[in-house]
């Protein structure tokens, strides 16, 4: 599986983490309520660990995937908007796994290991006056709906998503390494800060950008005072438009592998993941954001130079995650009530 150095690195086909053999996703939105579910699964479970770096995380089974635990594997990931309310939706994605014979076996019963995260988007315009939780008929609608083509922007867990001054969304990302590796990233983004200078339409990922994946717009030639950054509260106390406070955000994604990794390289890969995170938002990893990685790998292509393999394969989770970040942003649609614009509609 040895290919020349001299091969540049390239994206997948897809440009997207189902460019990775067997990893499959599903998404699904409710337009009304401005929120939605992204999941990510595979034919067979696969390994995976995470890492938190924000101050507000919401999560639900990530003690499990600490190395030292009992279960190495899972069965899906999700990603939910919804606050505490999202958790539900890895509720739905359990009982459809269970149904399909998925699970970690405990004597006579199957149990579906879902580990999940949300995100904060109960202030976006949307009408969250519901009597019943959605989220977990939408976390069953998005695990029926896996495949490998991927709408990014204004869907699955990016439907409802804000940044500081524009809209935020789903992104994804891929790379082919020389080694034959690839590494891929989505993401959800919903951050305290800024994806783009100054919420103008140049990006903090350019300098990582492939094929003019977000735009081709290139670094910015202006900086504002990086002592001062834009964030999404001063954005909406500028507008006069009613603010969550300090709790109101939260970026989340998955970077994964095709490679053979263990739990504590999955979660290595995560926690180099996060640098993506700083190089793509301004602000990151704030108190006020519950940023969160988590790192999967499929296990089909064994590392032939393991220490150095690893070092490449965590460099290239950081620039996947901040290209997916971008592309993320730079996708999303306009909808009614948003309380910043799009990318598109003011640059595009």
């Amino acid at each position: 599986m040895t290919i020349s150095a001299s091969q540049a690195w390239r994206p997948g086909p897809r440009n997207a983490i189902s460019d990775i053999k067997g990893l499959l996703v599903g998404q699904s939105q409710d337009l009304a309520v401005k929120t939605g579910v992204t999941v990510l699964s595979a034919d067979r479970p696969f390994t995976a660990g995470v890492s938190v770096m924000g101050g507000a995380p919401g999560s639900r089974e990530t003690d499990l995937l600490a190395p030292d635990k009992t279960v190495q594997q899972v069965d899906a990931l999700v990603l939910s908007g919804g606050s505490a309310f999202g958790l539900d939706a890895a509720g739905g994605v359990t009982d459809a796994l269970r149904e399909a014979g998925r699970g970690y076996q405990a004597g006579p019963v199957r149990v579906p290991i879902v580990p999940s995260a949300i995100l904060f988007d109960l202030i976006n315009g949307g009408n969250k006056d519901w009597v019943d939780n959605p989220y977990k008929a939408l976390g069953r609608q998005a695990y029926g709906a896996l495949s490998d083509q991927i709408q990014l922007g204004s869907h699955g867990a990016g439907t409802g998503a804000v940044t500081a001054g524009l809209k935020g969304g789903l992104g994804t990302a891929s790379v082919v390494l020389p080694s034959g590796h690839i590494v891929a990233a989505i993401v959800a983004v919903n951050a305290l800060g800024t994806a783009t200078v100054n919420a103008g339409e140049h990006f903090w990922a350019a300098p990582w950008e492939m094929d003019d994946e977000f735009g081709g717009r290139g670094m910015a030639q202006t900086f504002p005072n990086p002592h001062e950054p834009l964030t999404k509260l001063t954005m909406l106390e500028r507008m006069g438009l009613p603010s969550p406070g300090t709790r109101g955000n939260t970026t989340i994604g998955i970077v994964a592998t095709d490679a053979d990794l263990n739990q504590a390289q999955c979660t290595r890969l995560a926690t180099t993941a996060h640098d993506g995170f700083a190089r793509a938002l301004v602000p990151s990893h704030t108190p006020a954001d519950g940023d969160l990685i988590f790192g999967a790998a499929t296990g089909e292509k064994p590392l032939d130079q393991p220490e150095v393999d690893m070092l490449t394969l965590c460099h290239a989770a950081a620039i996947v995650m901040a290209r997916a970040i971008a592309r993320g942003v730079h996708a999303a649609t306009p909808a009614a009530g948003d309380p910043f614009p799009c990318w598109q509609a003011q640059f595009g």
